[in-house]
């Protein structure tokens, strides 16, 4: 396959629905303007980070897919021939809520949804009040995964045969586990993207703040070494208050890792669209000389299975 060009929108999000999405748009138009073929938005990128409390009446911002956004989506993508990953807050049925990635097709069409599968509870990301967990199938091994062909259908870790490139597409939590990398590698994506929202907390900025944003980094650089794969993180940017707390402070530093885990693109912690050329020559160069999907022991992992092994 030809090289593909991809483009990472990392911006700040307004409390105007309209207004941020419509950036969201103007953003995808100058991303494709300077060659993307692949556009990913950020986590949850049409309203401010809402789970910082819980609150039942902000169950109100979910919408179906496909729904209002992108369907808007849809139309851009066609127009501009081009992919677009749409994270959103997915509602999927009355009280069935999911953080979700609708991902839409150079041709307009929705390949199919990627439902968040790891949900994190932490000060001021009270995720699990607010979604389910994607599921994978409840058949056999052989019918565990799904490649994107049944839009809408329950099938865990996903692979998207876009026009230009086989992806995979995880969100945010996700990234902190191989198991997810590995899988959605292994059905044969060529790049993962995590549409992210992460932060400082303000009180734990000056401490922690820099290990946070490195750890966040290397762990899927590891992904993108251990798999032979290319990685893709969008996150937000900007401080967003909320009453009664501290509020966060959405870090940036959007990236995009080759195969051998070097940074060929990362962003500040300001709006910017981020662009990148991939080339599966490179994928298949690594993986003949770090042959780490050749030599797995298959047969030995068994207790990855566990929770916890006495």
């Amino acid at each position: 396959m030809p090289p593909f060009t991809i483009a990472l929108i990392q911006h700040a999000v307004s409390e105007n629905k309209a207004a941020t999405v419509q950036a969201a748009e103007l953003a995808i138009r100058e991303a494709a303007r300077r060659g993307a073929q692949i556009i990913c938005l950020q986590e949850l990128f049409d309203a401010p980070y809402f789970c910082k409390v819980t609150d039942a009446e902000r169950f109100n911002l979910a919408e179906p897919i496909p729904g209002p956004t992108v369907e808007g989506m849809q139309r851009l993508a066609q127009q501009l021939g081009v992919v677009i990953i749409v994270p959103i807050f997915e509602k999927r049925a009355p009280g069935v809520y999911h953080n979700s990635a609708a991902v839409v097709d150079a041709d307009g069409a929705v390949l199919g949804t990627y439902r968040k599968m790891h949900i994190p509870d932490d000060p001021l990301y009270h995720e699990k009040y607010y979604f389910a967990p994607g599921e994978a199938s409840r058949g056999g091994p052989a019918e565990m995964y799904g490649h994107g062909d049944k839009p809408g259908q329950p099938a865990g870790f996903r692979t998207f045969k876009t026009r230009y490139a086989t992806i995979g597409v995880l969100i945010c939590w996700d990234q902190w586990y191989p198991e997810a990398a590995r899988i959605t590698s292994l059905m044969g994506a060529q790049i993962l993207f995590y549409p992210t929202a992460i932060g400082w907390h303000p009180k734990e900025k000056d401490e922690w703040g820099a290990s946070q944003a490195d750890a966040w980094r290397t762990i899927q650089r590891g992904h993108a070494i251990a798999n032979g794969i290319y990685v893709a993180a969008a996150n937000r940017v900007g401080f967003e208050p909320e009453p009664g707390t501290d509020g966060i402070e959405f870090f940036g530093h959007s990236f995009v890792s080759d195969p051998f885990g070097r940074l060929i693109a990362e962003a500040g912690t300001e709006p910017e669209i981020l662009i990148a050329e991939c080339d599966p020559e490179v994928i298949e160069y690594t993986r003949r000389n770090w042959p780490f999907l050749r030599d797995r022991r298959i047969d030995a992992y068994g207790g990855v299975l566990s929770r916890y092994l006495e």
